[in-house]
């Protein structure tokens, strides 16, 4: 799943639009949007959303061995 589609199902889940979404974190929903089809989300702007939808985020590096390199929100 790429990063659009992912915060697409969150949105709904969450039962908050996309334009919504936009404005809690400080963006305009046509920004945002470009940035949905360009596929250029950081990751700052996904702690972000996890941060107003009140939910976890991960993003991690996991080692031959396992081991896990884990930046984190929550």
């Amino acid at each position: 799943m790429i990063t659009s589609d992912m915060i697409r199902a969150l949105c709904e889940k969450k039962k908050i639009s996309i334009a919504e979404l936009s404005r809690r974190i400080g963006q305009t929903p046509q920004n945002f949007n470009k940035k949905l089809k360009r596929g250029t989300v950081s990751s700052e702007e996904m702690m972000a959303i996890a941060e107003v939808l009140d939910v976890g985020y991960e993003q991690a590096f996991v080692l031959a061995d396992g081991e896990k390199i884990i930046v984190c929100k929550k």
